[in-house]
């Protein structure tokens, strides 16, 4: 049913189905643009950093006034409880999928530490391939190819950024306890630190890398360990970005005073996000820098 059904107490007691749009439309071609761009570019293209460019920037277009739409159809009273449970599972899906994509990682970290390598140190593979190779963790590799390097202890940055994303989950909790409670002035401060913590966490993994990458010679091509600690801690990098920015668009619609203590899924649905976040990153920190 279109928008100019009658809205009754604040909520739309059907079922809204928004009109027409060109936005999936577009962000098709926007993702286009930049896999090809990004295809050209592993090819040495020289026009295709350029293209990915233009098409992150097209999505990012694309989904301002995607999410947008979405933000004033909700604030417009025509979402109903129907449509609120749809988004509530759909998030929960999508942090499901983003539950199996650091699954296949740490399955992969897994398989290298407890099979792999102590296949590759048997006595067989000893004595007609690799005759020194010992089956510990990390290693250079049985054939001798990958420069030397030194692992990332857990001390003290590792730590300092658990610290620093647990207290972020802290944060956002109280924000969420005094949005509940009506307190706007209260949950716009937490939610403000929670982003602030979210973008420090960001620079000190930053940090982590250039001393990784200069003074420990821990690069990407630093045999399976190597690959692993930048797949692993680089793509939850990318999450806490991502999550620290959702974060920072809720701030902004808690200052224009959008949500109320019982309509607020935008705020939870980041909030969800960001939680799993820090459980990845407790996963991370004991099996990348603990064992």
């Amino acid at each position: 049913m279109s928008a100019s059904h009658s809205v009754t107490d604040g909520k739309a007691p059907y079922y809204y189905v928004p009109a027409d749009s060109a936005h999936p439309v577009r962000a098709s071609v926007a993702l286009l643009i930049v896999l090809i761009g990004a295809a050209l570019w592993v090819n040495s293209i020289s026009f295709a950093p350029y293209m990915v460019g233009a098409g992150l920037l097209m999505l990012f277009v694309v989904l301002w006034g995607w999410f947008g739409d979405a933000i004033r159809e909700s604030e417009a009273g025509l979402n109903s409880q129907r449509v609120d449970h749809s988004y509530r599972w759909s998030m929960a899906w999508f942090i499901f999928s983003e539950v199996m994509f650091f699954a296949a990682f740490f399955g992969s970290l897994w398989y290298v530490r407890e099979i792999t390598t102590p296949w590759l140190a048997s006595i067989d593979h000893q004595n007609m391939l690799w005759p020194n190779f010992t089956a510990a963790w990390p290693n250079f590799g049985p054939a001798g190819i990958v420069e030397e390097f030194q692992t990332v202890g857990p001390f003290w940055l590792p730590t300092i950024n658990t610290a620093l994303l647990l207290t972020s989950g802290l944060t956002l909790t109280i924000a969420h306890h005094a949005l509940r409670a009506g307190q706007r002035g209260k949950t716009a401060f937490w939610l403000a630190s929670t982003v602030i913590l979210g973008f420090i966490f960001v620079a000190c993994q930053a940090y982590e890398y250039i001393h990784a990458y200069n003074d420990l010679n821990l690069k990407f091509n630093s045999g399976a360990y190597g690959s692993l600690f930048y797949l692993l801690t680089g793509f939850h990098g990318f999450h806490v970005i991502l999550g620290a920015t959702m974060l920072l668009v809720i701030f902004f619609r808690v200052m224009k005073g959008h949500f109320t203590a019982d309509n607020h899924f935008g705020f939870e649905g980041a909030a969800w996000y960001w939680h799993f976040v820090d459980v990845v990153w407790l996963g991370l920190y004991l099996f990348i820098y603990w064992f």
